[in-house]
């Protein structure tokens, strides 16, 4: 009986459950089970590579946007061996201080810009918030230029606006050039990009700009052209002084340059000269070593605490010179006047020069900073003409200072300011160029501190060569290097070619 009821309950669910028993029935092949799993597999797979390549794409795309509104100096690197993209640390701070909105134009037809020009005004409008640049298409706006000069203006050159203000800085004042008058064929020689667009600058953002005035009259020498053009590149002035016919330095003076005269000023002068700097003025000066007496030269000096120490300086120390013992390398301190120079490890070269006394009865308002200083080895040769540098008994001991800073804070908050060198070889563009611009820099820096105002800022970039880098080597260097190239270096070949010939042989 129970038999029985299972066979049709069995029956019955075959007629209730028709699908389920061909399923049974239709079994599927292990291979095709197999495949049925892969494709399932591979389909859920595919799903989550497509999902992530297009998680990845977006991020790659979000990534390319928040980088490419990031300012270049975050994106780009300046490789150029002269930093033609780049602003260096003077243009940094002058912009940090930069309180008036400029505005640079540069003149030229769209698609044809100066890639190094443009990459160099994104990194003055990176510099600062106050910049702003504009790009002006002469063939769109044809009467743009007219608007600041009536002159032609070439293609890449700039304009620089502030309010009233304004200079045009020419295409070819950028790129310096010079022509082989053999072939007739001009060669770049310079890249002047920053120099000229700082000195524009400063130009359209000071009121008054400060006048040099030079002193004629006693054989001192004319300022070499380099160093002109640096001062005018800070839009200094310069103006011609003889005060015999003027009496006085005149009021707008921010500076008097004294060149090294080769005779004394007179009596006159040296009045004129202490009341313009006893009454809160400054004064660049220079001297060079002369048989004949200075007598009036040395008093300006004298009244405030210095004096020149008889005959020229000899190094003794092979590390403080170049060349000949005479071809001082002074060590560079840190002061006021050069202390953004001293920074930059630059050195300095200074032939012919003589040491600096510090006298012990000046007043005490006076502070003398020493800024170029010579080795405990240095002498000062008395006797020039005695055909030797070797030192005798008659020469003078050093260290010597060769560059001094003088200050004297004074009533009504004024400060005299005095910088002197005892060798006007520094200006001298053959000398500059064997230190790669270091004399050049040191003399602008410590202009520029004394030019430099509440009203006025001045600022002189060097050009960037684009032919010759020098390489400086005092006579210690050379020598190390001689020893080095011409015996160690050999010496240790041998050595090793030995070795290895010797453990050949028994071999």
């Amino acid at each position: 009986m129970k038999f029985t009821e299972k066979l049709k309950a069995k029956k019955a669910d075959k007629i209730e459950n028709p699908a389920k028993e061909t399923a049974k029935k239709e079994k599927k092949p292990l291979k095709q089970k197999i495949k049925d799993s892969m494709n399932k597999k591979y389909i859920k797979n595919g799903s989550y590579s497509v999902v992530i390549s297009a998680v990845f794409v977006v991020i790659v795309l979000v990534v390319n946007m928040i980088v490419g509104s990031l300012p270049s100096k975050y994106t780009e690197v300046d490789v150029s061996e002269q930093k033609l993209y780049s602003i260096g640390d003077d243009t940094k701070k002058f912009l940090k201080d930069l309180d008036k909105d400029v505005t640079i134009y540069q003149v030229v037809q769209s698609g044809s810009e100066d890639e190094t020009i443009k990459k160099l005004l994104e990194k003055y409008e990176e510099g600062s918030d106050h910049i702003k640049v504009e790009q002006k298409d002469p063939v769109v706006n044809p009467k743009f230029t007219s608007e600041y000069t009536s002159d032609d203006v070439a293609a890449n050159s700039l304009i620089v606006v502030c309010g009233d203000r304004s200079k045009v800085v020419n295409y070819s004042s950028i790129y310096e050039s010079s022509i082989d008058y053999n072939t007739y064929q001009s060669t770049t020689t310079g890249f002047d990009g920053e120099g000229q667009i700082d000195s524009a600058i400063s130009y359209v953002t000071s009121e008054d700009l400060p006048v040099l005035y030079t002193l004629d009259g006693h054989g001192e020498k004319d300022l070499d052209s380099t160093l002109q053009e640096d001062i005018q590149k800070a839009n200094i002035d310069i103006k011609s002084l003889n005060l015999i016919t003027e009496e006085s330095v005149p009021d707008d003076a921010a500076c008097l340059l004294i060149n090294a005269p080769t005779s004394d000023i007179s009596e006159s002068e040296k009045d004129a000269i202490l009341d313009y700097l006893e009454n809160g003025g400054k004064a660049m000066i220079f001297s060079d070593y002369t048989e004949e007496s200075m007598d009036n030269f040395d008093a300006v000096l004298k009244n405030y605490g210095v004096e020149r120490t008889e005959g020229v300086v000899i190094e003794g120390d092979s590390q403080h010179y170049a060349q000949m013992p005479y071809y001082l390398v002074p060590t560079v301190n840190s002061t006021d006047a050069v202390s953004d120079f001293a920074s930059k490890g630059y050195y300095v070269l200074m032939p012919y020069a003589q040491g600096i006394k510090k006298t012990d009865d000046v007043r005490d308002t006076v502070t003398i900073n020493s800024l170029l200083t010579t080795s405990d080895s240095a002498y000062s040769k008395v006797d020039v003409n005695s055909g030797t540098i070797e030192k005798t008994d008659d020469d003078i001991d050093g260290p010597f200072d060769l560059g001094v800073s003088i200050t004297e804070t004074l009533d009504d908050d004024k400060e005299t300011q005095i910088v002197y060198y005892t060798s006007s070889n520094l200006m001298d563009s053959q000398i500059n160029q064997m230190v790669s611009g270091g004399n050049e820099q040191m003399i602008m820096s410590s202009l520029s501190w004394m030019c430099s105002s509440d009203e006025t800022s001045t600022i002189s970039v060097p050009s960037k060569n684009l032919q010759i880098s020098y390489l400086t080597l005092t006579a210690y260097d050379v020598s190390f290097w001689k020893i080095m190239v011409m015996g160690i270096i050999p010496v240790v070949f041998l050595v090793m070619g030995f070795m290895v010939w010797l453990k050949r042989r028994k071999a």
